[in-house]
């Protein structure tokens, strides 16, 4: 088994930032199967019972296993299971027969362009034979690129050729590994709300009673501070939320600026020294921190910022108590510009919601309002609704799959473990 280091609740802080915080932190095991990046931590035990008891059945009818990609006709699923079996089989009748030659590496092949390697090209898309890269060729080049995760432009460059080298069974495995995380979903059957979260897409939709009602793009962690898959309980939000900020922060950002300007940098800002890290935490005098200490990294100091439109969590928090501190929130306007970017992998792990107002009201009819806009206010939930955090690296379609990046690398192990795959799996896949 790994060992994780568990976040500080409500921190959201990557593993350096604990290890600068100086705080005796409890490693955990994960266990194997979730290391494996396809099962999901249960927080809550109670969210695990239904889907344990599907896989059992499963496992007794012989659907345990990668092979079992048809288990919907005997078992419920989650719609996203069904609509990428569909498009295995889609994938399969369009690309599957195709002749997987091997293209040799070399200068980019475009229209009007031939030679040996052209022909080559021809071949593997399942064209007629010919070393000329025509219009017809072009068209195929680029179908295969809006289906594998590149930019469909026509042209083929050392990343399409890669992809073309991988070859059909590749794409076919990943498939495979999408539908074991999907068959970690809740089941069709299953009634109430709940929150599906996918670190894969930097997406998150909201169910009733088993179906999408509504969705939105969000903001995940990095590849060095990845959004962990995990089920829990969201079961209130934290109204006009403090801010509690990383270390590295604190070092890097506040203290050479009160080094420089003094102890007003951090009034005018709303900024509070706490005592340590833990939830009994109280504000101490900044004036006994050594804050040359604290920017030459010697030290380290907790700082908390204060509820207003500085603030990185915005005006909520939602939250789902857990050991990794993780949680959902709101971002102040002047970051709103990020959801926009294809880019959405760069948080220290939370997930930051594109529209934060409008999920609240999903959740309790309206937008919860604190009582004082300086003092933060929990407001619980009437009923906890669970959140399940997945990472999909391919989405299925009525045309069939499309295949997507792998921002955190997950995919190259499990597919050498499962199929003996050794093909590579690139977070940015160009032409």
């Amino acid at each position: 088994m790994r060992k994780f280091v568990l976040a500080l609740a409500g921190l959201c802080l990557p593993a350096a930032a604990l290890a600068a915080s100086q705080q005796p932190i409890e490693p955990i095991e994960i266990p194997p199967s979730v290391e494996q990046g396809l099962d999901m931590v249960y927080i809550d035990r109670e969210m695990a019972p239904s889907i344990e008891k599907r896989d059992a059945q499963l496992e007794q009818q012989g659907y345990g296993d990668f092979q079992s990609a048809d288990m919907d006709m005997f078992a419920p699923v989650h719609p996203i299971y069904t609509e990428l079996r569909r498009s295995l089989v889609r994938y399969q009748m369009r690309w599957g027969d195709l002749p997987q030659v091997q293209i040799p590496s070399g200068p980019v092949l475009k229209l009007n362009t031939a030679g040996d390697r052209v022909a080559l090209l021809r071949q593997r898309l399942g064209l007629p034979e010919g070393t000329k890269f025509d219009a017809a060729t072009a068209a195929a080049v680029k179908e295969f690129q809006g289906v594998h995760g590149m930019k469909a432009d026509g042209v083929a460059g050392a990343g399409t050729i890669d992809a073309l080298n991988r070859g059909f069974k590749h794409y076919e495995n990943v498939l495979m590994l999408n539908l074991e995380r999907a068959k970690r979903l809740p089941i069709t059957t299953e009634s109430g709300r709940y929150v599906l979260v996918d670190a894969g897409a930097a997406r998150l939709w909201m169910f009733e009673n088993g179906r999408p009602v509504d969705s939105m793009r969000v903001i995940v962690g990095t590849k060095e501070t990845e959004t962990p898959m995990m089920a829990a309980l969201l079961r209130f939000v934290s109204v006009n939320p403090y801010w509690n900020t990383p270390p590295d922060f604190a070092q890097k950002k506040v203290a050479p600026h009160v080094v420089a300007e003094g102890l007003k940098y951090l009034q005018d800002r709303d900024y509070q020294v706490l005592s340590d890290w833990s939830d009994d935490a109280t504000p101490i005098d900044a004036a006994t921190v050594d804050w040359q200490a604290v920017a030459d990294g010697k030290s380290n100091v907790r700082l908390r910022r204060g509820p207003g439109p500085w603030n990185s969590m915005g005006d909520m928090k939602f939250m789902m108590p857990n050991d990794f501190g993780i949680y959902l929130h709101d971002v102040p306007d002047a970051s709103k510009a990020e959801f926009a970017k294809d880019d959405r992998w760069i948080s220290n792990g939370c997930i930051r919601l594109e529209d934060a107002d409008r999920f609240a009201k999903w959740l309790f009819g309206e937008v919860p309002k604190g009582r004082d806009p300086k003092v933060e206010e929990n407001v619980d939930l009437p009923e906890p609704v669970p959140v399940y955090v997945t990472y999909m690296t391919a989405e299925g379609g009525a045309n069939g799959p499309k295949f997507r990046a792998d921002p955190y690398n997950r995919d190259p192990a499990l597919l050498a473990r499962y199929f003996g795959d050794n093909g590579q799996q690139v977070a940015a896949i160009v032409n």
